[in-house]
């Protein structure tokens, strides 16, 4: 063969070759199916790839079936319908529907489902390419598959989660739509980027309005509210910040702004999330509360000045009532006399504990009634209680029983005064709700606690005892058991209530077991502090036995009231005192700076100048003549809560409430005079005779610590002595240090520079005059 002859057919030998090759690796690839038809759909070619796919081998289907028959058939007859109406001509469902646009020359890519041998399914995607002869004449169709199953369920699993993110979408838009507060969002410069209705609503601006546009816009204060946006973005969040918005409208609503910052996945600031709620409501009825408070506190203000006022205006003709009855029954009285002075004495007696206890009532629903903390002996406290009680026992022929465990402790700290004020109440109830039989006190340590110091304090009487429905009424006040208008048995009703009061006051409970005409028990338990050394309050009066004589002093007696001048007088009549009066401060003034007194008797309610006034101007002229301070006792019928304090702050040296027995007065007289001698006895328990030195000593070496300490104007270290003095004193027997260290706290809580150093001065001036016997 001739070379040119060669060189001619070798290309198409290689393309010939080419072709087989590739033939051969499309019918025996396992990745797609390859089915080749003849012109009319009959299976000829069943390649490797979709035996594998569709479970035949390609002597089951070559020459016998076409693709449809091994295709869904609604989705053949589906496919007929579309084409149909997409290219404007009838096809028949079948093979031809699978192959019409290739038919056409058009490419025809579709999605179907496959049935396979075995009945299941699979989603192919096929490709259909018609095959043509060198005239360009249809002589079958190639249709290339692939499994389609993996991006099937690839598709299923994005639509759900597209789902879910929708679903999330809609229950997130949800939240935002249904929360009460005006919710928006911004970028960091404070651009508006979303909104929910209530900012809406809020700003009088739709959604597209609000988007896109400054978040401080909206503020009568845009200044301020650009600061929040700054503030959220340095600190992370702002809670509470108060804005006001103004509407399209032109109104205006006060909001609690509160926002923080937001993030992306990557940790990406992306802006602000804010909450602006409506606070007019809250804000109006903050207001609301606030003038209630005020109304509160002027009608409390009112009631403590009636009760201040009703105080005095009784106080006064009480102390003429008490002090004419006592004066009374020191003289010589027939024995008819004698049992009406009796009857008169009862009278004030009962009416002055009246007052006592609407007045304690009122203190401690007010929360202004304090309590001592003093060392006092318990069995003192009883036995004072027992006498007071004892003669209204006897005279209904009542055996009185006061019994103490013998593992109570001797010696406490606490309040004495109003655990008498108890145990009084208690008792005197006992007694008269009893007609026969006993009425006994006895005291227990608290059952089930270690704790030595908590007692159990238990009044029974055999009396008329109390109905188990009336029983939880019996602590009200003015109630009674027996409320009934002809009842047997008197009384306000208030005594059970402040004992009630009291005793929680204290730290502790009360409770009451009672059986109607078996008697009751009315028991309390109270925690008290043990005084673990030998030293509590000891003093004995110097003149309550044999003693030295009344020194002769000079008393300047300041009162306005004629009957209560009277008294007074009459008290000091057989005394070696020399009494000189004024009218009123005024007068007291005048009197004190022309002469010389030893001590003065200072009432506080007084026309022209009242006493705290005198007292004020009286300290101040002792200060710039350079005398020393003369002892003033305010003697008056205010007993409120801080009255006390107020006397002593104006430079009182004691405080007497009225109305006043004699053997008070002359006490207070006694202690707080400044005799000719200078000197100040007071005789000690023997028990306490080591200590006292000690502790006078530690009090010079305050004045000497205060009194530095008011040179660099250290008043907290004034008022820290002072406290401490205040709760000592008394309980070493020295009332005159407990009532200056109290004035000296004050005075340094008020920065009183004045003050405290006159304070100092007295405290001084008594720890030089006073000796201990």
């Amino acid at each position: 063969m001739p070379k040119g002859k060669q060189c001619t057919h070798a290309p198409e030998e290689a393309l010939l070759k080419a072709g087989a090759a590739l033939q051969r690796a499309i019918f025996n690839s396992a990745n797609f199916s390859s089915i080749a038809t003849d012109a009319k759909g009959v299976i000829q070619v069943f390649n490797v790839g979709a035996e594998r796919m569709l479970g035949y081998t390609a002597a089951e289907v070559m020459n016998k079936i076409t693709p449809a028959d091994i295709s869904d058939p609604q989705e053949v007859i589906a496919r007929a319908k579309e084409l149909s109406i997409e290219l404007g001509t009838p096809i028949t469902p079948g093979f031809e529907a699978l192959v019409f646009k290739a038919s056409r020359g058009i490419e025809d890519i579709y999605e179907l489902t496959y049935f396979r041998k075995d009945g299941s399914r699979f989603p192919a995607v096929v490709s259909v390419t018609a095959l043509r002869d060198a005239q360009d004449a249809i002589i079958g169709y190639l249709l290339i598959g692939t499994d389609n199953t993996a991006r099937k369920v690839v598709e299923a699993e994005q639509k759900k989660l597209d789902q879910r993110l929708r679903d999330q979408q809609f229950y997130t838009r949800s939240l935002i739509e249904s929360s009460i507060d005006a919710l928006m969002t911004t970028d960091p410069s404070g651009i508006i980027t979303d909104v929910n209705k209530q900012m809406e609503a809020l700003t009088g601006c739709t959604r597209d309005e609000l988007i896109g546009a400054p978040f401080k816009n909206y503020f009568t204060d845009p200044e301020r509210a650009e600061a929040a946006i700054k503030l959220v973005l340095s600190e992370k969040k702002v809670s509470n910040y108060e804005l006001t918005v103004r509407a399209l409208d032109g109104t205006e609503t006060v909001v609690s702004y509160n926002a923080t910052t937001i993030y992306d996945r990557g940790r990406t600031l992306q802006g602000v999330f804010a909450a602006a709620r409506d606070v007019t409501q809250s804000k109006q009825l903050e207001a609301a509360l606030q003038q209630a408070k005020a109304m509160a506190e002027t009608a409390s203000s009112a009631k403590s000045d009636f009760l201040a006022s009703m105080s005095h205006e009784i106080r006064t003709p009480m102390n003429a009532i008490v002090g004419i009855a006592d004066l009374l029954a020191k003289t010589p009285l027939t024995p008819q006399q004698d049992k009406y002075v009796q009857i008169f004495r009862r009278a004030g007696d009962n009416l002055l504990n009246l007052i006592n206890d609407i007045l304690d009532l009122s203190k401690v629903e007010a929360s202004q009634l304090d309590l001592e903390h003093t060392v006092f002996s318990l069995a003192d406290v009883i036995e004072k209680v027992r006498e007071m009680v004892a003669v209204r026992a006897s005279e209904k022929g009542l055996a009185l029983v006061c019994e103490v465990a013998p593992e109570v402790p001797a010696d406490l700290v606490g309040d004495p005064t109003r655990l008498r004020q108890v145990l009084l109440n208690l008792l005197g109830n006992a007694i008269k709700f009893t007609e026969s039989g006993q009425v006994a006190l006895r005291v227990t340590p608290a059952p089930g606690t270690p704790t030595p110091g908590m007692l159990r304090f238990a009044i029974a009487d055999t009396g008329i005892g109390i109905a188990g429905e009336k029983i939880g009424a019996v602590f009200e006040q003015f109630t009674q058991a027996d409320s009934s208008t002809t009842r047997k048995y008197g009384g306000s009703g208030l005594g059970l209530t402040i004992s009630k009061r009291l005793v929680e006051l204290m730290g502790g409970q009360i409770s009451v077991d009672s059986a109607v005409g078996k008697g009751s028990e009315f028991s309390f338990t109270v925690p008290f502090a043990v005084w673990q050394g030998a030293a509590r309050r000891a003093a004995v009066a110097v003149d309550a036995g044999p003693g030295p004589a009344l020194p002769a002093l000079d008393i300047l007696l300041v009162e306005d009231s004629q009957d209560n001048r009277t008294i007074t007088l009459a008290y000091l009549q057989h005394t070696p005192y020399r009494i000189e009066v004024a009218e009123n401060g005024a007068v007291a003034f005048e009197k004190f700076t022309a002469g010389r007194y030893h001590l003065v008797l200072m009432d506080r309610q007084m026309p022209v100048m009242d006493g705290l006034a005198a007292t004020r101007k009286i300290r101040e002229w002792e200060a710039d003549n350079q005398r020393a301070p003369t002892p003033i006792v305010a003697v008056t019928a205010s007993a409120l809560m801080g009255d006390r304090e107020k006397c002593l702050a104006a430079g009182c040296t004691a405080f007497l409430t009225k109305p006043i027995k004699q053997s008070v007065l002359l006490d207070a007289i006694r202690d707080h005079s400044s005799a000719h001698s200078d000197a100040i006895v007071v005789r000690m328990d023997p028990l306490l005779a080591d200590l006292v030195p000690e502790f006078l000593q530690h009090r010079r070496e305050d004045v000497l610590t205060m009194r530095a300490a008011l040179e660099g104007g250290d008043f907290a270290t004034v008022g820290r002595l002072g406290h401490g003095m205040r709760g000592s004193g008394g309980g070493f027997g020295f009332q005159a240090i407990t009532d200056i260290g109290m004035a000296l706290e004050m005075a340094a809580g008020d920065c009183d520079r004045a003050a405290s150093q006159q304070w100092l001065g007295e405290l001084s001036s008594f720890l030089d005059r006073v000796e201990v016997t």
